[in-house]
């Protein structure tokens, strides 16, 4: 019986469900799960999880106490809701969660160090190794920063928000443990700028962007991996058949597994290994440089965390007025 493409594909990458909805993540079975500000909110949502968004309000209040302002009890909130997302993801999957910390911190270093340690501190308290969770950062030279220095001390970092090959390099040259190129997100900036409507598989910006990182990668041997990220179509997907790890939305996981076919390995360690690449060494004046001369990656990263700061923002108005709901029921005033 032929395989599907989502069968075949798992046989050379690995699948990551990119998703805060559970009952998706049950119904694909990933080993990996991810997740960011948009997803969480997405997931928060949906009537199905409402238990978990109140024990998660309903516990920061408790830490804080009576005294504590509803915005209050809703940051503190927003903050462990995707690890609440994230421990019962992980009753689902056998590998890693990735959670994000707060985008309004991505040029503070100092404070993505601090968030990165408090979420891990999260999960211990809950039972859950460090080894299965990845402290989800965006790919800005102070965020690098910051996941070296957690990498330093075992806890493991998704960088995310990527565009370019300086942020590429600077990720493999500070040991972060993976990296989140964004596939997709680099193609509607090219449709955009360009005023073309489509781009086939191949040509697909995204798709060459992810390509030449994955070569560069395997060429001078680094360890850091692999993860296409924010897929549009699935030609996107079978044109980066092969990479380390993908992370694909359900909507896309099922077009794969019902789609039939032959699928090629398109990205292979042992062919990047042949080609003629140049090595470049990355510092903050080079990351800079290149950052500033790549139009594409300037705009989207810029993009990307104003984006989810928006989610964050409309997370914490969410839980802020739940809070209210839950707090005016009649047994909530007893207490």
């Amino acid at each position: 019986m032929a395989k599907n493409l989502l069968e075949q594909l798992r046989e050379m990458t690995v699948v990551v469900a990119d998703t805060g909805d559970i009952q998706a993540i049950e119904t694909f079975k990933p080993r990996d799960a991810t997740t960011n500000p948009s997803l969480i909110t997405a997931a928060a949502q949906m009537p199905q999880y409402q238990s978990i968004v109140d024990d998660t309000l309903k516990g920061a209040r408790d830490t804080l106490g009576r005294g504590a302002t509803p915005a209050e009890v809703a940051n503190l909130a927003f903050d462990r809701l995707a690890v609440s997302f994230g421990l019962k993801i992980l009753e689902i999957i056998p590998g890693r969660v990735s959670t994000e910390v707060d985008a309004r911190l991505s040029y503070d270093t100092e404070a993505t160090i601090a968030k990165g340690r408090e979420i891990i501190a999260q999960y211990e308290a809950a039972g859950v190794s460090k080894e299965r969770v990845l402290i989800k950062i965006a790919s800005t030279w102070e965020g690098i920063q910051a996941a070296a220095v957690l990498e330093k001390e075992g806890i493991h970092c998704n960088l995310t928000l990527l565009f370019g090959m300086h942020q590429a390099i600077a990720c493999a040259e500070n040991g972060i443990t993976l990296i989140s190129p964004f596939v997709g997100r680099i193609l509607d900036w090219y449709k955009k700028d360009t005023g073309r409507d489509s781009y086939a598989p191949a040509e697909d910006p995204g798709v060459v962007s992810v390509t030449a990182v994955y070569n560069y990668y395997k060429k001078f041997g680094y360890k850091t991996e692999v993860m296409g990220a924010s897929f549009r179509n699935i030609g996107e997907i079978t044109e980066l058949a092969g990479c380390d790890l993908l992370t694909i939305a359900p909507s896309l996981l099922a077009e794969l597994q019902s789609t039939e076919g032959e699928l090629p390995r398109k990205l292979d360690p042992a062919k990047s290994a042949g080609m003629e690449i140049e090595k470049i060494t990355m510092d903050r004046a080079t990351f800079d440089r290149m950052h500033e001369e790549n139009r594409m990656a300037t705009d989207k990263l810029s993009e990307g965390i104003i984006g989810f700061e928006k989610a964050l923002e409309s997370l914490e108005e969410l839980l802020a007025k739940r809070l209210a709901e839950l707090e005016n029921q009649p047994e909530a005033v007893e207490a």
